[in-house]
């Protein structure tokens, strides 16, 4: 008698210790994470180094990529000494949890836990159980580890071309500990928003406001570039520029596709919400380019594409895909006016200098889609996802309204903490050193600064850079040595 066949499932999950295939382990879910961590950390590096070393002017390329690219690496250090569990650990404050490494060997291949997300009803009645995804701690924290560092780059692109480096070195650990690891536990390890219901699905408020706010904050600290950077400053390779910006949409299939923590029907819903409001931005962008400015600009559709995905972000899993549209004829909009035509006339705009309008396109989209999503949160949609059962957007009547409220009361949260605590980290900083580049750098750039320049003009390595409105020639000579004469 032949035995039962053995079904290939079985197989699959037959394992060779307990340790490396465990009851609770799902593959699907651990593979479908690892995969959109991998895809957030392609947003970063190489998406962003590319995007930031391409969009900026010839002698920033190197020290726009490398401010990136630092950030991204020392991020990731910080993450697993304390940082990690400062954002998903145990509950210190209702805002904060306890620091601690996360590089021990039990506590990482143990499943993944949030131990401050049990959620429960005014009399004490457990309403939602803590998060405990079907994949081992290691793959939460990585995967949590690309979202803290893409904040991180993300906020760069307001000090491009001029932060001292140097500066930028000390500010990178300091606003992750003391700024974004308050955020990631107030939404999302179980802080006061979290319990309270305030939907922020992906990083609308925790990355894309947060940043847009710190950047913003950041600049005005460090300080302008210099005045001929200010009046001119075209990107050296616009076609490398649209290279870095199509690794940052397709990316973010991981952005918002792995939040829900699984391969679920939720994370299609994501995936496909947040391509259809980037592509709906991009083409209202462009469209207003060319009804104002008779043109249409690349650039600009680039800045399209990156609000509507900001915008989809706090929502992406939450709306519906004709609420996706909806978001991103507004995120194609309001942040295009708040760029082309507020950017221009308020003084506030003409004091800081936002580099590449870190601002418009990430604080002003991320707000847009944090309150949108409090109007469009659809209730079944809702259940998938929050802690506070009978969660919906206020278009659908009943409770929702209070929704509204809720987003407009998280946005002043991070919009005033990070007021605060990136003013506090500059201040500190420059008593130690200067936030700002000396003169002499910012009128060379990358050779100046780094020693190193992003293309070769003549010789072998050598480069000389001729200033046509002054007598200044800048000239790198095999040695390393720099002479301005």
């Amino acid at each position: 008698m032949s035995s039962p066949p053995v079904s290939s499932s079985a197989v699959a999950y037959e394992a060779w210790t307990s340790l490396a295939v465990p009851d609770w382990l799902n593959k699907g879910d651990n593979a479908w994470q690892m995969v959109s961590a991998t895809l957030v950390g392609i947003q970063s590096v190489p998406g962003l180094v590319i995007l930031y070393g391409s969009i900026v002017k010839k002698k920033w390329a190197v020290n726009s990529a490398f401010m990136a690219l630092y950030a991204f690496a020392a991020v990731v250090i910080c993450w697993v000494t304390w940082a990690y569990k400062m954002s998903f650990g145990e509950k210190l404050l209702p805002f904060w949890g306890k620091a601690g490494p996360a590089l021990g060997q039990k506590f990482l291949i143990k499943q993944a836990a949030l131990p401050a997300t049990p959620h429960h009803f005014s009399n004490g009645a457990l309403e939602t159980a803590e998060i405990e995804p079907f994949y081992p701690m290691a793959t939460m924290v990585w995967f949590q580890c690309v979202f803290a560092a893409i904040a991180l780059v993300i906020l760069a692109g307001s000090v491009l071309a001029r932060m001292n480096f140097k500066a930028w070195m000390m500010f990178v650990p300091l606003w992750l500990t003391f700024s974004y690891t308050i955020g990631a536990f107030s939404l999302w390890g179980g802080g006061f928003l979290f319990h309270w219901g305030v939907m922020d699905y992906s990083g609308g408020y925790v990355i894309h406001l947060s940043s847009g706010i710190a950047g913003f904050t950041a600049a005005y600290w460090v300080g302008p570039r210099s005045k001929r950077d200010r009046e001119r400053f075209p990107p050296n390779n616009v076609l490398l520029m649209l290279a870095g910006a199509g690794l940052l949409w397709l990316g973010w299939a991981g952005f918002n596709g792995g939040d829900p923590y699984a391969a679920n029907t939720d994370s299609s819903m994501a995936v496909l919400n947040t391509n259809i409001c980037a592509a709906t931005s991009l083409l209202v962008w462009t469209w207003l380019d060319v009804i104002f400015f008779k043109k249409p600009s690349v650039i600009g559709a680039v800045q399209g594409m990156i609000t509507g995905l900001v915008c989809i972000t706090p929502g992406a899993g939450l709306v519906q895909g004709w609420a996706a549209i909806v978001m991103g004829v507004v995120s194609g909009s309001v942040p295009w006016f708040s760029m082309m035509v507020l950017g221009r006339k308020l003084k506030i705009f003409q004091m800081v200098d936002d580099t590449l309008a870190v601002f418009h396109t990430h604080a002003v989209a991320g707000l847009l889609g944090g309150i949108l999503t409090g109007l469009f949160a659809e209730p079944s949609l809702s259940t998938l996802f929050l802690p506070v059962t009978n969660s919906k957007g206020g278009v659908y009547g009943g409770p929702g309204g209070i929704q509204i409220l809720k987003q407009i009361v998280g946005a002043l949260f991070i919009i005033g903490w990070n007021l605060v605590a990136t003013s506090i980290i500059c201040v500190f900083i420059s008593f130690i050193v200067p936030l700002r580049m000396t003169e002499e750098e910012l009128l060379i750039g990358d050779d100046a600064v780094h020693g190193e320049e992003a293309y070769a003009l003549w010789g072998d390595g050598e480069n000389l850079s001729l200033y046509k409105d002054d007598t200044t020639h800048h000239v790198t000579v095999s040695s390393g040595a720099t002479q301005v004469v």
